[in-house]
């Protein structure tokens, strides 16, 4: 864990906001200048509290208007069983998030496909054919509220 004076934690809550923010602006929004926010960013970045910036895509916009969670419970456990469902189901395009989790399954996925029907072919032809695939859930999104995070 690194120190984060009230200064960092500012710059982290704009830049969670917006990542395309430059330096000039976020000196701006926190009281300092353009060369001070930018030394910050960059070491925020280099101590790890900054690990990427991400564009946020409509889904919806794009064609993409069914979001759909999946609880996976994989028929046979062990490493090799793990390894080989993790690799066969990054590899499938729709499959946005893939989470291995302690609870009722042992992994969570988030899928986002054009229409149910478009849900359907890709949980029969994709999910239901990798290997060690035993019992599945799903929930379909309905609506999403987006939470600010720990920084709030």
């Amino acid at each position: 864990m690194i120190e984060l004076d009230g200064t960092d934690l500012a710059i982290l809550r704009v830049l969670a906001g917006d990542a395309t923010t430059s330096a000039a602006d976020v000196g701006r929004a926190v009281g300092i200048g353009q060369p001070a926010a930018w030394r910050r960013i960059k070491r925020l970045t280099d101590q790890g509290a900054i690990t990427g910036r991400r564009v946020v895509l409509d889904q919806a916009v794009l064609g993409f208007g069914v979001t759909v969670f999946l609880g996976i419970k994989l028929a046979a456990k062990g490493r090799t069983g793990l390894e080989d469902f993790e690799r066969a189901v990054t590899a499938i395009p729709e499959v946005q998030l893939v989470q291995h989790v302690l609870g009722q399954f042992d992994y969570r996925l988030r899928i986002t496909a054009r229409d149910i029907s478009d849900f359907e072919r890709i949980l029969r032809r994709r999910i239901m054919t990798l290997p060690g695939v035993g019992q599945v859930e799903a929930n379909v999104m309905l609506s999403e509220e987006r939470r600010p995070g720990p920084l709030g």
